[in-house]
Order: C-alpha cells, then structure tokens, then sequence
C-alpha cells in the first residue's frame, strides 16, 4: 500500500566500491551530525546496527524488516521514518534484497548536545499559556510516515551533508533543528491524542483534540474551534502550528484520510459515501485530498486493499 511522501533516490555505489553486499555504508561528517547511506544487495537475518548517539533513519528504497525495543517486528519501507536512541541496537532483516532490488536507507547520527539545545530552545519559544511544558525526545512513538516538509527536510540534509558546499555546517544545523522541531511535535501531537481520549478537559490542547474527533464526520468550521479555545482565528492557528508543527485543518483533513482509508476497506462503501462520512461536502475535494495525501486516488486504493485478500 502506499506509505508516506518518498525521499528523492540517491545514486547508488559503484559496484567497484561495494566493500559489502550487506549494508555497505557511506559517511559524511559534519559538525554537530553524520550522513550514512546503507544498501545490501542481498538477502540477510539478523544484522544488529548500533549507534553511539541519537539517530533518524528514513528508508529510501527497498523493504527492511526491523526489531526494535523488543516490540513485535515491523515492515520498514521507503516513506517511513524512525528514530533511535544512542546505544540501541536495531536488529534488521533483508528479506527481498537482491542485486536487482537493493535496500537503500539513510541514517542521520546527532550530537546529543545538539538535541540538548534545540529543545531548550522549544522550552524558551514554544510554551504558551496552559500548554507549558518541557519538550522531550519520546521512544514510545518512534515509527513515522513522512509528510511533505519532514521529506523536504531530509532531502535537504541529504544534499548538504553530501556536498562539498564550505558552509555546509550551517545549512546542516539550520535544517536539522528543523527536523528535530517536527519530530519532537508530531511526538507531542500523538501524546495530546492518546490523553485526550481520556481526559479531555486537562487543557485547552485536550478539549480541542477531543472535539475534532468526536465531529470528525459532520461538517464544522475553524471558527467553532478558535471559540472553544477562547482565541482569535490569527492566534488559534498559530498556537495550535506551534504546538504541533501543523494547522488545524491539516490535521482535521489528515485524520478525515485516516477515516476514510478504514472505510474503504470495506468494498460496500462507495467514495461519495466514505466521502460523506469523512465530513466532505464536495467529492471532488474529496478525491483530490486522498490522492495528494496517499498519491493514489480512493477509488484505487480501495482496489489495492481488495486485491490484497
């Protein structure tokens, strides 16, 4: 099925220059982090990777099968993103990759200084009212889909990191606090969610949440929103952007996608129902969301779904 936005390829090694067939790895250097690009060319059970500082890995091509935090083991396919703690080693399987058909991932090492900065930065910038609180890496949520400006992001560290560009380093730090920023959200976005399916008069964050989602299907306005927060439409979209590194009504037309792909595997659903049901009044807006947001139109992803059983 289709994941999330995809990284742009990057050009594989030379078959002259392979030192391995299994994760061969290229490393760019810079300042306050390291590039690695890592292909296998063959199939392989069991390959454990460690790193000594924080980590982001994204998948560019291929399928990897990943163990992790003891959890059940996961399909790691390209448009996904996790991220890693120092000293924790992932344990990988290869199960598809050939000559042919190479896995591709980049890994992007951070000084945990660095990290240190950055999120004193969002503690110092980004706390607002009754939403204070200290902004955190967390690893209970460490399995992303990229969206646009997380692939945007990466695309541009990629480019940095492998050039010969002498202000690399700057360019670097710029978009990695970036990056780091977006995580750290989506990871407080996931949290806010969770909490406030249980308790949603804690905060403002909560009480807004809860009554998106508990109105997911009907139609309602940002305005709606902005009143049960107690602020301005200008000051509710920026509070609710700086907590959670999106708008409201990107969230609210993300999680009507979330809806729907769960409604289209049902085949007696027809897309004006599923449509409907997701809180659109135009079909045509309908399809035009899904097909931007998963790159194929609902029409045919209900068809991958059937073809899948």
């Amino acid at each position: 099925m289709p994941a999330g936005k995809m990284l742009n390829k990057i050009d594989l090694t030379a078959p002259g220059r392979l030192n391995t067939l299994v994760e061969n790895r290229r490393v760019f250097n810079l300042t306050n982090c390291e590039l690695n690009i890592f292909e296998s060319y063959q199939q392989a059970y069991r390959v454990p990777l460690t790193f000594t500082d924080f980590v982001i890995t994204s998948m560019v091509r291929g399928k990897k099968i990943m163990h992790l935090y003891d959890k059940p083991a996961f399909d790691y396919m390209p448009g996904e993103t996790v991220i890693v703690p120092a000293n924790e080693t992932m344990v990988i399987d290869f199960p598809e990759a050939q000559v042919e058909n190479p896995t591709q991932c980049i890994a992007l090492a951070v000084d945990a200084r660095y990290i240190d900065d950055t999120l004193h930065y969002l503690d110092n910038y980004y706390n607002a009212g009754d939403e204070q609180h200290n902004w955190q890496l967390r690893f209970n949520q460490y399995h992303f889909e990229n969206d646009d400006e997380v692939t945007e992001i990466i695309n541009k560290l990629i480019r940095v990191c492998s050039s010969g560009d002498k202000a690399k380093n700057i360019f670097a730090d710029l978009n990695m606090k970036e990056l780091l920023i977006r995580l750290v959200q989506s990871q407080h976005l996931y949290q806010v969610e969770a909490e406030s399916q249980e308790s949603n008069n804690s905060s403002r964050l909560h009480y807004v949440l809860h009554y998106i989602h508990e109105h997911l299907t009907e139609k309602f306005s940002i305005d709606i929103l902005c009143r049960q927060a107690y602020l301005s439409r200008n000051m509710f979209f920026k509070w609710f952007r700086e907590q959670f590194g999106l708008t409201p009504l990107e969230y609210i037309n993300r999680e009507r996608i979330r809806l729907a792909k769960q409604l289209l595997a049902d085949k007696k659903n027809s897309i004006t129902s599923v449509s409907q049901q997701c809180g659109f009044s135009d079909v045509n807006y309908f399809v035009r969301l899904f097909r931007k947001a998963e790159g194929v139109t609902p029409g045919s992803y209900q068809g991958l779904l059937l073809n899948d059983r």
